[in-house]
């Protein structure tokens, strides 16, 4: 009786916060097909493209195959050039709003105010160019917030401008970064604090503005809608350019002389972190929160997607065909390929999800089972958008802190270990006879899944 009342004001509260906002628009459907210029050259469906401008069924078959092709050639698809221009810039931190309620535009307004009297205290942002191009400059201009932890200094390398300057760290501790993907229409400052709390932990943190956010926004809309709308290609090159802006910035950490990495994604920012994650063996720590199997199956019954459902509804389209419409950004397509690597992986989700519903949630964790991923599971007692919500926002920022702490602790422990076993195998070396076939083991033994279903 009490887990009912529960439940149904859980869904009342969780409905008030993604009907509140009054800016969502509904769009026309639109395939988007030029977005994917480039990729539809080189997979030979150029002939595919040119049937579908002048038929619907013949436009449906098309962006399957290029979704088909996509996935087939991932590795192409989320392939670049390192960028040859990272720069750290300082400027004040501004919030970059997506909703106009009287609250936030007050909040932007201060912030505005004391940047104009010089009393907002500066920031660092890595700034580069993206090797994935659209037809928007600011929005191809990407943009991460660094906080860099006391202990772990960037010292520039040649070709690589702006670091700060040296300072003192845990003698023989690897240097150790996290990138940070807030959810969709995120402001400038949301999981800022989560970065704080990473540096306390000896770890830096990036925190990646994604494509259509926050200062990569185009002025010519209020909400980061480029990013998940009715334009299927422009959706996709979306997820395309996040995952690849990921990729660059973990050269840019290793160009500052960093060794171990991670990568925090919430809601969409887990699907890209997913996808960055399963095309880069680099990333080793994982936390997914939020997370699902298919982006099309969020897009068609999530509540906060109910004006993008409206417009493909509106085109007669049904939930089975958008799960194919969107496959080459959905992490089920590549769960094979993150399953190669061994990665440390947390998954967050809430019992009361109506944006990711649980049942897609519980999806992720069994695919993990099934292939044998290293996983921890934490389930919270709230919704989708009560995640950021009094007490929920502390019982998440707790499984997160405490997961991304552990894991990277452990990775620094194993290179420690295999450190030294390497030196004692040097030194049995020495002393044994050539020929003798002793051999020492200094690997480690498969670390067992976690999972905690609640």
């Amino acid at each position: 009786m009490i887990r009912k009342l529960y439940s149904r004001w859980m869904n009342r509260w969780e409905t008030a916060l993604t009907t509140r906002d009054e800016n969502r628009v509904v769009r026309p459907l639109e395939w988007g097909f030029e977005w994917l210029d480039d990729f539809i050259d080189a997979a030979g469906l150029g002939g595919a493209v040119e049937r579908a401008e002048r038929d619907r069924i013949a436009a449906e078959d098309a962006m399957i195959a290029v979704n088909e092709a996509i996935v087939r050639g991932s590795e192409a698809f989320f392939g670049y050039e390192r960028p040859n221009d990272f720069r750290l810039e300082e400027r004040a931190p501004l919030l970059f709003p997506t909703n106009v309620r009287p609250e936030t535009l007050r909040r932007e307004a201060a912030l505005k105010r004391a940047m104009a009297e010089g009393k907002l205290r500066k920031a660092q942002f890595l700034r580069f160019t993206s090797p994935v191009r659209t037809a928007y400059p600011e929005n191809d201009m990407v943009n991460a917030r660094w906080y860099p932890a006391a202990d772990h200094p960037t010292t520039p390398k040649a070709g690589v401008s702006g670091a700060p300057g040296t300072r003192g760290r845990m003698q023989g501790k690897p240097r150790q970064a996290i990138i940070v993907m807030p959810q969709w229409n995120a402001d400038a400052f949301s999981h800022n604090i989560l970065c704080s709390l990473f540096n306390r932990f000896g770890i830096s943190a990036l925190r990646l503005s994604k494509p259509f956010h926050d200062i990569r926004r185009p002025a010519e809309i209020e909400r980061s809608d480029y990013a998940v709308s009715s334009n299927i290609g422009r959706t996709i090159a979306a997820g395309r350019q996040a995952v690849v802006d990921v990729r660059c910035c973990l050269d840019w950490l290793e160009a500052q002389g960093y060794e171990q990495f991670g990568i925090l994604g919430t809601s969409l920012g887990s699907c890209y972190a997913f996808i960055a994650s399963a095309h880069d063996a680099r990333l080793r720590v994982n936390a997914f929160n939020h997370a699902s199997m298919a982006f099309g199956d969020v897009v068609w019954t999530g509540q906060s997607t109910r004006h993008i459902r409206t417009a493909f509804a509106q085109a007669g389209m049904k939930r089975e065909l958008l799960y194919r419409l969107y496959s080459a950004i959905s992490p089920v397509s590549y769960m094979d390929r993150f399953a190669e690597h061994a990665k440390k992986v947390l998954v967050i989700h809430a019992r009361y999800d109506l944006t990711f519903l649980p049942e897609y949630s519980e999806q992720v964790l069994d695919s993990f089972t099934k292939h044998g991923v290293d996983f921890v599971s934490k389930v919270l007692p709230c919704g989708h958008y009560t995640t950021g919500e009094f007490p929920y926002k502390f019982i998440d920022g707790w499984y997160i802190g405490s997961f991304v702490y552990t894991a990277f602790r452990d990775l620094a422990r194993d290179k420690a270990q295999t450190a030294a076993s390497g030196a004692e195998t040097k030194d049995e070396e020495m002393v044994e006879a050539p020929g003798s076939g002793f051999q020492m083991d200094g690997g480690h033994g498969e670390r067992g899944r976690v999972c905690e279903r609640k």
